[in-house]
């Protein structure tokens, strides 16, 4: 008898579970329903704001954010400190706009060239250069953009920014330059 009441009050509980369940996943479609209706009407409106960055909306304005994105893929030089292959921290927001925009579109394609300055070997330089470049390429591909939209070429300390053994020239040369192809 002790073993039919518990055995009563497992299945009244498991049925009231299963019953709540079942609702949950009616509602959990529902709202997938209606989160592919808000994405939708999401895409339309980013249509929408595509056509009013390139002029074709009515007001022709763009957003804060619009002309922040524009500023950002403006900057195609991003220097580096002496003997070192990450790229700068406030470089990142640039940089991530880029990855965004490659990732918006998939045919663009872009190469990085990675420079050095003339302290060091001929091949040490290279070998930076190229090490410069795969970080910013990392960081692209991590943030959306596809590896194949991508080249990467090296050139060391071969093609100097600036000529001269001063602070500044070094400084102009330690850079990956970002070139559209």
């Amino acid at each position: 008898m002790v073993h039919t009441k518990q055995f009563m009050r497992s299945a009244v509980v498991a049925l009231a579970l299963m019953s709540l369940a079942a609702c949950k996943s009616s509602s959990d479609a529902e709202s997938d329903a209606n989160a592919s209706s808000a994405m939708g009407s999401m895409s339309s409106e980013s249509t929408s704001s595509a056509a009013q960055a390139s002029g074709a909306g009515t007001s022709g304005r763009l957003s804060a954010e619009q002309i922040q994105a524009e500023n950002a893929l403006r900057q195609t030089v991003f220097y580096f400190d002496f003997d070192i292959a990450e790229f700068r921290a406030t470089d990142r927001e640039t940089l991530m706009y880029h990855a965004r925009d490659l990732a918006a579109n998939p045919s663009k394609r872009l190469r990085l060239e990675g420079h050095a300055d003339e302290r060091g070997t001929r091949e040490y330089n290279l070998a930076l250069g190229e090490r410069r470049a795969n970080s910013i390429l990392n960081y692209l591909i991590v943030n959306g953009a596809s590896r194949s939209q991508i080249e990467v070429v090296s050139y060391g300390e071969e093609r100097p920014a600036m000529t001269g053994q001063s602070e500044n020239a070094y400084n102009r040369n330690r850079r990956v330059e970002v070139v559209a192809r």
